[in-house]
Parts: C-alpha cells; sequence; structure tokens
C-alpha cells in the first residue's frame, strides 16, 4: 500500500541530463532539507556522477505541471519513479534556500530589493498563466535563491490547469484571495492577489490580513480595509491597492491587458524586463553558499527519520494504477 505521504528529492550534479524514469538506488540520500504536512524533502546525489489518497489528483497535477514548463524562474523536474510505497520525484537542487529565510533575517527588505524579486515572480506567474495554470501558493516559503541570488518557484502540489474557473479551497491562509475564502469561482486573479500580499509583506516584514487565528485571518481578507504602512513609497502604494482589491474586475493583472498592467505600472518603471529575463540583471544577494558540492547550509537542519522504507519493490500495491505516469 502507499504510504500516507509523498517524497520530493531534489538532486544535483546530474550527468545523466535526460529527464525520464529513476529509480531509488539512482541517488544517495544526503539529509532531510524539510518536511511537511504529506512529505519529506531530501538532498540527494546522482550515484551517476503519499500520499494521502486525497491528495492523488495534486500529486499527479504536480508532475503534470512540473512535466509541461521550462523557465528561468521556476524549479525543473528531471523525472519520476514509485516503489511499493511510495513515489518520487526529482528535481534540482536550490542551492540559496528559501526567500523567506532572507526575509527573516532582513526584517524586510528595500525597496528596490523588493522590486527585483517581485519583478521575477510577475514573470514566472505570466509565463505559468499563458499556459493555463494557476499557481495558487505563492508566499515567501515557496520562492527558492539559486547560487546567484535569483528566484525559482517551488511547490506545484496546489497548482491546477484552469481552462475557465475553478472553485477549490486552497493555498496558504495569510495570502489566500477572499474570492477563495468565500467559495466563489476564481481563475488566475488569485495569483495577482497573492502577489500584492507578497510585495506587502517583503516590504512591511508581516502580511496586512494576519491574525494568530486562522478564521479571524479569514474575516479580515473579507472585511478589513487595507491598511499600508506610511513608509512606503506612494508608488507601490498605488500598486497595492490595485493588486489587493476585492473587487476581480478592478484588480491590475485580471484585466484585458493582464499582466502588462502589471508590467507596465510606475512602481516598475525602471525594469528592463527582457534583461531581467535572460538573467543579465545582478541580484542584490548572493548567497553564501560553496556552488556544485551540494552545499545545504542556506537550509534549515531537521531530524533525520530512521525508519524511511524507502525502495519497497514486490509487495503488492493496489494504488500502483493511480500513479502510471510515474
Amino acid at each position: 500500500m502507499k504510504q500516507l505521504y509523498f517524497h520530493l528529492l531534489f538532486s544535483f550534479y546530474l550527468n545523466q541530463m535526460t529527464k525520464g524514469k529513476y529509480k531509488l538506488s539512482d541517488f544517495q540520500i544526503l539529509r532531510t532539507l524539510g518536511t511537511g504536512s504529506f512529505g519529506r524533502v531530501h538532498l540527494v546525489r546522482s550515484v551517476h556522477n503519499v500520499v494521502k489518497m486525497k491528495q492523488v489528483e495534486h500529486t499527479k497535477d504536480e508532475r503534470k505541471i512540473l512535466a509541461l514548463v521550462q523557465h528561468p524562474f521556476i524549479i525543473k523536474m528531471w523525472g519520476t519513479f514509485q516503489d511499493s510505497r511510495s513515489v518520487f520525484m526529482i528535481m534540482d537542487f536550490i542551492e540559496g534556500g528559501e526567500l523567506f529565510t532572507l526575509l527573516r533575517k532582513s526584517k524586510r527588505f528595500p525597496n528596490p530589493v523588493a522590486k527585483f524579486y517581485a519583478a521575477e515572480v510577475c514573470l514566472a506567474l505570466e509565463y505559468l498563466h499563458s499556459h493555463g495554470i494557476v499557481y495558487r501558493d505563492l508566499k515567501p516559503e515557496n520562492i527558492l535563491l539559486d547560487k546567484n541570488g535569483h528566484i525559482k518557484l517551488t511547490d506545484f502540489g496546489f497548482s491546477k490547469e484552469v481552462s475557465n474557473i475553478t472553485y477549490t479551497l486552497c493555498g496558504t491562509p495569510d495570502y489566500i484571495a477572499p474570492e477563495v475564502v468565500g467559495s466563489k469561482p476564481y481563475n488566475k486573479s488569485v495569483d495577482w492577489w497573492s502577489f500584492g500580499i507578497l510585495i506587502y509583506e517583503m516590504l512591511a516584514g508581516h502580511t496586512p490580513f494576519y491574525n494568530s487565528s486562522q478564521i479571524k485571518t479569514y474575516e479580515n481578507i473579507l472585511e478589513c480595509d487595507l491598511k499600508l504602512p506610511d513608509f512606503f513609497q506612494e508608488d507601490v502604494k498605488d500598486l497595492l491597492r490595485r493588486l489587493i482589491t476585492r473587487d476581480i474586475t478592478l484588480r491590475l493583472g485580471n484585466l484585458s491587458n493582464g499582466s502588462l498592467d502589471i508590467k507596465s505600472h510606475m512602481w516598475f518603471a525602471e525594469v528592463n524586463w527582457d534583461n531581467l529575463l535572460r538573467g543579465c540583471i545582478e541580484s542584490p544577494y548572493d548567497p553564501p553558499i560553496q556552488s556544485g558540492v551540494g552545499d545545504s547550509s542556506q537550509y534549515d537542519t531537521y531530524p533525520e527519520a530512521n525508519d524511511l522504507d524507502y525502495g519497497i519493490v514486490g509487495e503488492e500495491d493496489e494504488y500502483a494504477s493511480l500513479f502510471e505516469e510515474f
């Protein structure tokens, strides 16, 4: 029987430059990088120099989406496999750690730093939306920094291809759009609300509707006015009012010009979007890592599990047919 969670494996130093099928013996598990509700993230080395059942669709959607997308600001998936108890996804190891960690150390970002990261996230969301994909879980924890300090969007477990509208309640409370909280139909509009929340948090050091009670947070999202700190510059105040608005007919990114309305906003006036996409603009932060050797110093340390039963084969697996594409 498939275990109650799936496992993500991050890889580095791969000489097999092809996507496809892998097996557990292709990798050496080095350490745990993170844990979550449904899995454990490992740093692994290539030796070639899940899921709770209600999460099956999320897992399959994540694999499908990551197999589809290819963008400089989105994490790359190399391949997938399964054994009799678990399913596995192999992705690039992004050495610089989470933007969340850098933000907590910095308390809040100066305006130009927040603008740099926001601009790269904007390009990633624009790309996803052009492929009919709604991300639905934008937050600093899901934005990684590569060895040069550029972003990589990760964790596509809540992402979904949406041709018209969807209704599912998912995401992180502080970042969930009001139409999702209110169980209304929605589309890519929710990502632009979360984008506004991200900019706010990077500049302020906290989210605008936070409360220790999750229910109260939802109430704030649905009812409270947006309060912008006095130290925010006027141009970003204008942008945030246009993003963090409950009226989706007025929300930037959701209008007829799509993401162009955001990219042409005065807060982004000095951004050269073509150069940014090509990686020609230097990042404001160089992660203090040794590149190419699996330096995981920018990640928190987690207790290693001693009872991992990876690699079980030959057991009857009643759920294998649900993950045939793995």
